[in-house]
């Protein structure tokens, strides 16, 4: 059964028939609630972006009635045109650079303790504005020294002094998701590679062994739960100490297709897994999203 036709897509029927029922395990509430409706208010207030919203999380109103959002650096629109991601791709406008002064202001109003800092990729300027998320570490610290901040970086198009600068700014964790297995990675992910990302995160644990990195990725794309065990094997290689595994779920019939919905007994299995392996949290399951409980993270990696 298809869950829904667009009009105007009568090439695109067969694939549709084709997709697998979404099953009740991957319902998600609608977003509601006073605590919703005020950080949504103050996103518009400031100006800013979530990746909440941008990539359509099905978390997006559990978290903001936590009080938490992922804050999207660098604007919202995206230099790369990876075949899973929702935000929007194309020609960006020059960075802002009042940004991290406004995301600081944010973090300080909603009383954060934990701050998720992420960002589209900007192939378009010379760091990959990685001194956006440098200066967005630092005026965080100083409005709100109690809050631990992670950043969920690109790859940078390996320009490493581009990470030396993120690093240099002590976030308290550093995650960048690895999405894909080898085998489907360069159409999944153009204009990145496997192999590029399990080095950042190896640039990362070398610069400081104490530093929390994390990692994640999606399955239901192709891949087998053996290949699934080979990536969770590559990142320990890096001695990523915490991962994310959730469902990809296609934006729509344009984006890559959903191959399979895993079962819970199958990430229940992953996470074991990882567990296993030698990783210190781990986040599996139909809804888990890269920032879902990231302020559970910290404490549980450094035990």
């Amino acid at each position: 059964m298809v869950e829904f036709i667009p009009q105007n897509t009568e090439d695109q029927i067969p694939a549709l028939l084709a997709r697998p029922r979404r099953p009740e395990w991957l319902k998600a509430r609608a977003p509601s609630g006073e605590n919703y409706r005020d950080v949504l208010g103050l996103m518009r207030e400031k100006d800013l972006h979530t990746v909440c919203e941008e990539a359509r999380c099905p978390n997006l109103g559990e978290c903001w009635n936590h009080r938490t959002a992922t804050f999207l650096l660098l604007g919202d629109t995206c230099t790369r045109g990876c075949r899973y991601c929702a935000i929007g791709k194309g020609k960006p406008p020059p960075l802002d650079e009042g940004e991290p002064e406004r995301v600081a202001a944010s973090v300080a109003h909603l009383r954060l303790r934990f701050a998720v800092l992420t960002s589209v990729n900007r192939d378009d300027v010379p760091d990959g504005g990685a001194h956006i998320f440098a200066r967005s570490i630092e005026l965080i610290r100083q409005r709100t020294p109690d809050c631990q901040i992670e950043v969920l970086i690109p790859d940078f198009d390996g320009n490493w002094a581009a990470l030396q600068q993120v690093l240099d700014a002590r976030p308290d964790v550093l995650n960048h998701n690895i999405e894909s297995i080898a085998r489907l990675f360069r159409r999944f992910r153009p204009r990145a590679t496997f192999d590029q990302s399990i080095e950042l995160l190896a640039r990362a644990r070398a610069f400081d062994p104490q530093l929390v990195t994390k990692s994640g990725m999606m399955v239901g794309t192709g891949e087998t739960n053996a290949e699934v065990l080979e990536v969770l094997d590559a990142l320990r290689s890096s001695d990523v100490n915490v991962l994310t595994i959730g469902q990809y779920l296609a934006p729509d019939a344009s984006y890559w297709p959903v191959d399979r919905y895993v079962t819970p007994a199958e990430f229940a299995m992953f996470r074991d897994e990882a567990f296993a392996r030698g990783f210190r949290h781990v986040e599996s399951g139909p809804l888990v999203r890269s920032s879902y409980n990231a302020h559970a993270h910290v404490g549980a990696s450094q035990h």
